[in-house]
């Protein structure tokens, strides 16, 4: 049976993407269930591949068309933008975040224009981003506007609890004046959409309360009103949705199994939740775009970065999901 095939672009070349590549395409396990197509910069997997001590070799490709896809292969699309007089580990640089972003860029055309089934993401950082006049805060607002989709939708998977998120990153101040009706039904709209591309069609998700309690009808704050609000409509609409549900126990509740999702009302609620549990196989998921995308929900870990010492755990279970829902996903 063919396999789907997962670009994966490496990140910022500072940082751990290049050796957790390296590592994940060693792996038994992503050879057995995907193809790997490496967006990257030769010079730098080269290093990466001579400091993990991986049994791998580069076969330069300019299409996925012309990828060998046997054991100890990894086929790399060479964009050739890192100068390595001016490289260095571990370092906020301008040039590296200039060159993840073309990474991520090159991986998206492909995924546009079905060349591949899916996309993995590695870390980036935000302050090379800024440095190297990138103007996006992340890897979601950049697939965002390189796939058209004005607000795309953030969801994590761990141990088949899937959570997703009203908010990103905005101020927690913010976060609660968001908690309004309509977004909240929006919200629960797009979801819904979102867990259907990925063959998700059975269950209930709940919605995480606010406050404590979820506020005892007014005890403790107000804002679940909104959701309340939000519920009673849907329900109509015939969505299987309920809420709030006290944001101590959903999570626990979703993962025995009791909800098919959570929708969490704000960014580190359902990040301590699914992290908590375990942190390398979270893995993130965003929706509501065309194409298919799953990343690691680490970060660049400049201190380890070029040593070695990463593990590709994370990098791994991505691409596994990659190729788990990629089939229904582009149905």
């Amino acid at each position: 049976m063919k396999k789907p095939l997962i670009a994966i672009p490496i990140g910022d070349p500072a940082g751990v993407g290049p050796e957790i590549t390296v590592m994940a395409v060693a792996d038994k396990a992503v050879f057995d269930q995907a193809d790997t197509i490496i967006v990257g910069d030769k010079k730098i997997m080269e290093l990466a591949i001579e400091i993990v001590g991986a049994d791998v070799t580069i076969h330069l490709v300019n299409d996925p068309s012309e990828g060998k896809f046997e054991p100890g292969i990894l086929n790399l699309i060479d964009l050739d933008n890192i100068d390595m007089n001016q490289f260095e580990f571990g370092k906020v640089s301008g040039m590296c975040g200039k060159a993840a972003y073309e990474y991520i860029a090159k991986s998206v055309e492909l995924a546009n224009k079905k060349k591949v089934s899916a996309v993995a993401t590695t870390p980036i950082n935000k302050e090379s981003l800024r440095a190297g006049n990138i103007n996006f805060i992340g890897h979601t607002e950049i697939f965002g506007a390189l796939t058209n989709t004005p607000d795309p939708l953030t969801m994590f998977e761990v141990h088949g609890m899937r959570v997703f998120f009203l908010s990103r990153h905005v101020p927690l101040r913010k976060a609660c004046d968001m908690v309004k009706k309509d977004r909240l039904i929006d919200y629960v709209h797009r979801c819904t959409e979102a867990l259907k591309k990925l063959g998700i069609t059975e269950g209930t998700m709940a919605i995480a309360g606010l406050n404590p309690h979820s506020g005892e009808h007014g005890l403790f704050g107000n804002e679940e009103e909104e959701i309340y609000a939000a519920v009673e409509v849907l329900q109509k609409e015939g969505y299987q949705v309920v809420g709030p549900i006290g944001a101590d126990s959903v999570f626990h509740q979703a993962l025995q199994g009791r909800y098919s999702s959570v929708l969490s009302l704000y960014h580190d609620q359902g990040h301590i939740a699914t992290k908590t549990l375990d942190f390398e196989r979270t893995i993130a998921i965003t929706g509501g775009m065309p194409i298919l995308r799953t990343s690691v929900d680490h970060g660049t870990a400049f201190d380890i970065a070029g040593t070695g010492k990463v593990s590709a755990v994370s990098m791994v279970e991505a691409i596994l999901l990659a190729a788990k829902y990629s089939p229904n996903f582009n149905q």
